[in-house]
């Protein structure tokens, strides 16, 4: 029996693709896996994007970025995205615009001028400041000048008035330094400045007294290195809440009053470089927090008070260039406990000089 002829080429060809066309449907069967494409390495899958609702801050309100503008503080970044260049500006939250609530200008240009117009539109300020900007003062715009509750300028603004320092009378703390005052007194300055809380008016040639009427809030008075003199106010005593007083560098005099130990918050203070004489006053026991006292450079004489030994934290002792005399009564130990210990100076002074090496 003869085999049977081979299958013409064409048939296979068919066959073969037939088989093909089968084995793809029966994969392709529900019920049956099926393998996801290979990704290739050079590609990689988009992730789904979800668009979430974001709440961008408020802008600052046009009319305060030109008045940046006329200040020479740039306003190519938003002013108020903290921290802002120097900390220069700070903003509050309202909203459609946001308003400008702190101001420092520091370093200015030499021909930096303050325009009445631009300040207007900064009357939501609450701090303002200068540091070494020698613009020429110019008359605040009222709703500014009630706005401000902090006030500082350190070697600028060439010459301030008292008066005009004056209308800032919402002030709950100033700050003029290294800046001429031309004043009759500082109570022209902060008489009617019934909510301040910090005054430091130093380097400044402040001429007068010291006022007999003072704010019972003041907890800091800096008056440090001006032209001041007469005798201090016992009324200074009414302060309880007074925690720093420099009187330093003037041309202050008399005794240190005896009511001064009613001062009972008090912690640091400097009556140095004065012409104050008569005794140390005994009631300065009754300040249990003092840290710091500076007497030194000037005509205080007398004996050097125990009550300082017992002052649990003091740091700070300065009685040098006194004509304080007698027997000085603190042991090594309490004088190894301070940082600071000078008694020089006084010529009738008595003291173990190898405690004090």
């Amino acid at each position: 029996m003869k085999p049977p002829p081979p299958l013409p080429f064409f048939l296979i060809f068919l066959l073969s693709t037939t088989s093909a066309a089968a084995t793809t449907t029966n994969a392709t069967k529900p019920g049956t896996p099926t393998l996801s494409p290979t990704v290739s390495p050079t590609s990689s899958p988009t992730p789904p994007t979800t668009e979430t609702p974001s709440s961008s801050p408020s802008t600052l309100d046009p009319k305060q970025i030109e008045a940046l503008q006329s200040l020479n503080i740039p306003t190519t970044r938003d002013p108020c995205i903290q921290p802002s260049p120097h900390n220069a500006t700070i903003c509050d939250t309202s909203k459609p615009f946001r308003h400008l609530i702190s101001l420092h200008l520091s370093n200015c240009s030499s021909d930096l001028s303050l325009s009445f117009t631009a300040l207007k539109s900064l009357s939501s300020l609450h701090s303002l400041s200068f540091t070494n900007c020698h613009a020429s003062p110019i008359r605040f715009p009222s709703d500014l000048s009630l706005s401000l509750t902090s006030f500082s300028c350190i070697h600028s603004l060439r010459r301030l008035s008292g008066v005009w320092l004056s209308r800032f009378v919402n002030l709950t703390d100033l700050t003029v330094s290294y800046t001429p005052v031309n004043t009759s007194g500082l109570y022209v300055i902060i008489g009617n400045m019934h909510k301040l809380k910090t005054v430091t008016i130093s380097h400044a040639n402040l001429t007068g007294s010291l006022p007999r009427h003072v704010h019972l809030n003041l907890t800091h008075i800096d008056l440090s290195d001006n032209k001041l003199k007469g005798k201090i106010p016992t009324s200074l005593a009414l302060l309880e809440d007074l925690e720093f007083l420099n009187l330093s560098s003037n041309g202050l005099n008399g005794e240190i009053p005896t009511e001064f130990g009613d001062l009972i918050s008090l912690k640091n203070v400097s009556l140095a470089s004065n012409s104050f004489s008569g005794s140390i006053p005994d009631s300065m026991s009754a300040i249990p927090g003092l840290v710091h006292v500076d007497l030194s450079n000037n005509q205080l004489n007398g004996t050097v008070p125990r009550f300082f030994s017992e002052l649990k934290g003091l740091k700070v002792l300065n009685l040098e260039n006194n004509e304080l005399h007698g027997v000085l009564p603190f042991n090594a130990s309490f004088i190894k406990r301070l940082a600071v210990f000078k008694v020089g100076g006084n010529g009738n002074l008595c003291y173990n000089h190898s405690v004090l090496s």
